[in-house]
């Protein structure tokens, strides 16, 4: 009926951000912003099935498929969890030059060590970008890569969550300002999929329809889009071209595998 220890592996998107956690304080100048997330949201959940369940949370932003795959896999594996999560490659596909053939290769390969444990596996395909400046014309290579999980989800027998089909994640009601990670209702969607796809019970529908939203003048969308350029793309650019990370020098959140603290209260 459920599962007794989950360990999630990858980037960003699995950390959390930009889904913050309820009543947290504000952070102390320097400290690092922690968030909840899908993860955390499905452990809540597998928590409240099973007394004696155990989390971990191994992914770290701006991860890379190669940095992942050397430095959380191994700890996952050895962790010997009931469950894992990977999902890995974002980071790659906004890079010029990948190749997402020989990316998927890096990520069949490790599929198969943590299937080897016996542990069911969750993979991930992402959202469709073609509603992203920039980030639409890269909408070819993406599909390419999310082809290359779904076949190996279906040949190493991976649960598969399919976010580029979840229509609810289309809208930017769904995502924070930098239009790269989920707030918090997006988190909670990609939460109940998850629970959906691995046949247990939730509490919200990932099948979520938006109430409309009033016609927005082509004029002011630009200039929103104008905004995203400079205060998010841009400086992600300057990341890039100084070869510096967002999740350099930052630890996991939960890098050990360990029974979970009460749920937060939303």
């Amino acid at each position: 009926m459920g599962y007794r220890s989950f360990v999630a592996v990858g980037d960003s998107f699995t950390e959390g951000l930009n889904d913050p956690l309820p009543d947290a304080p504000p952070p102390a100048p320097g400290e690092v912003v922690r968030y909840r997330g899908w993860a955390d949201r499905v452990a809540e959940r597998l928590a409240r099935l099973d007394p004696d369940f155990r989390y971990a949370n191994l992914a770290v932003r701006g991860k890379l498929i190669d940095q992942i795959v050397a430095d959380q896999v191994p700890v996952a594996v050895e962790m010997k969890p009931d469950l894992i999560s990977f999902c890995a490659g974002g980071n790659d596909l906004i890079r010029p030059g990948t190749d997402p053939d020989q990316m998927a290769k890096k990520l069949a390969a490790a599929v198969r060590t943590l299937r080897a444990t016996g542990a069911d596996v969750v993979l991930f395909t992402g959202t469709d970008p073609r509603d992203t400046p920039i980030m639409r014309q890269l909408r070819g290579k993406f599909a390419i890569f999310f082809m290359h999980v779904r076949s190996i989800a279906d040949l190493y027998g991976c649960h598969l969550v399919d976010m580029w089909s979840m229509q609810g994640l289309r809208d930017w009601r769904a995502w924070s300002d930098d239009r790269l990670h989920m707030n918090a209702e997006g988190h909670r969607l990609v939460a109940a999929r998850v629970l959906h796809v691995l046949g247990l019970p939730g509490e919200d529908d990932w099948r979520k329809t938006w109430p409309p939203r009033e016609r927005v003048d082509p004029r002011a969308k630009r200039r929103e889009d104008m905004q995203w350029l400079k205060e998010h793309f841009g400086p992600w650019i300057g990341r890039r071209l100084r070869g510096t990370s967002s999740g350099d020098g930052l630890a996991p959140k939960r890098p050990e595998l360990g029974p979970l603290s009460p749920a937060p209260t939303s």
